[in-house]
């Protein structure tokens, strides 16, 4: 082989180096929170599911006592998982995410480990651990209720990317402001209390009052929920639903994250 052969050859090995140690960085990550989250707890991932399901079986019993008829179909337990799991995505994610720096600080000590890995595979794990909870406990609802529901997946699939992205970007913010203001995390679990009822997990869009409407149609969340739901109930139709506006405020949190996050990641790992 000529020695320019070699060279170039060598050069295209080193162009790919950096690409392939960020990968095994974030597996190496991902498997790191996978024993630490999962293995280390009794029932590991069975617990994922469990927990929704708790939640899900006491909204349904709570709201059932209280009206005749769930918002949407017949089916209490149908309508408060979709609403449910769908939240739980977000606030999860939104939570991991926020932690990512934190809980990933002893790994990047490495050199080949940077901040940007430990965020990304928090979000891979738990995009792929929640939609897999989601898929569990919605399989299982239907196989077990007759709801004779038609299912469309575009919809739904669209709605978790939505949950999801939205709550990689709050988490980065988060994560950026919680890290160089230790009040952050407090101040934003009190002003994010609200939440859970002003995103369309009780009550659909349609039943609140208007001026109600007008304040809660600038939630994310609530466009989420609501295409996840136009998914599972074929009548129905999300007419306030924004792909726009949805996907545009992910993606202006995750690039406010990244413009930041850059420049502070050091002085957030030195606390």
């Amino acid at each position: 082989m000529s020695t320019k052969a070699i060279m170039s050859r060598s050069s295209v090995d080193r162009s790919h180096a950096p690409r392939f140690s960020a990968s095994r960085s974030i597996f190496a990550l991902m498997l790191r929170e996978m024993g630490s989250t999962y293995g280390d707890s009794p029932g590991g991932y069975v617990w994922a599911v469990v927990q929704p399901i708790g939640m899900i079986t006491m909204l349904s019993i709570g709201f059932s006592l209280l009206v005749r008829a769930p918002s949407l179909g017949s089916s209490f337990i149908l309508f408060y998982a979709t609403g449910f799991l769908t939240f739980d995505l977000y606030g999860q994610m939104m939570q991991k995410v926020g932690g990512a720096l934190k809980f990933s600080k002893p790994m990047l000590a490495y050199p080949r480990v940077n901040w940007l890995d430990a965020i990304i595979a928090r979000f891979l794990l738990n995009a792929l651990t929640l939609s897999t909870v989601f898929c569990i406990v919605i399989t299982g609802i239907l196989s077990v209720i007759e709801t004779r529901t038609v299912i469309e997946t575009q919809p739904i699939l669209l709605g978790l990317g939505m949950c999801a992205l939205v709550g990689l970007g709050v988490g980065m913010v988060n994560c950026l402001l919680a890290g160089l203001f230790p009040v952050w995390d407090i101040f934003w679990k009190v002003i994010s209390r609200p939440m859970f009822l002003a995103s369309g997990v009780v009550f659909i869009y349609e039943d609140m009052p208007s001026g109600v409407q007008d304040i809660l149609w600038w939630n994310p969340i609530l466009h989420a929920t609501g295409l996840v739901r136009s998914g599972f109930y074929p009548n129905y139709y999300a007419s306030y639903v924004s792909l726009e506006y949805g996907f545009g405020v992910a993606l202006v949190l995750m690039l406010i994250g990244l413009l930041f996050l850059q420049p502070y990641h050091a002085k957030i790992l030195s606390r």
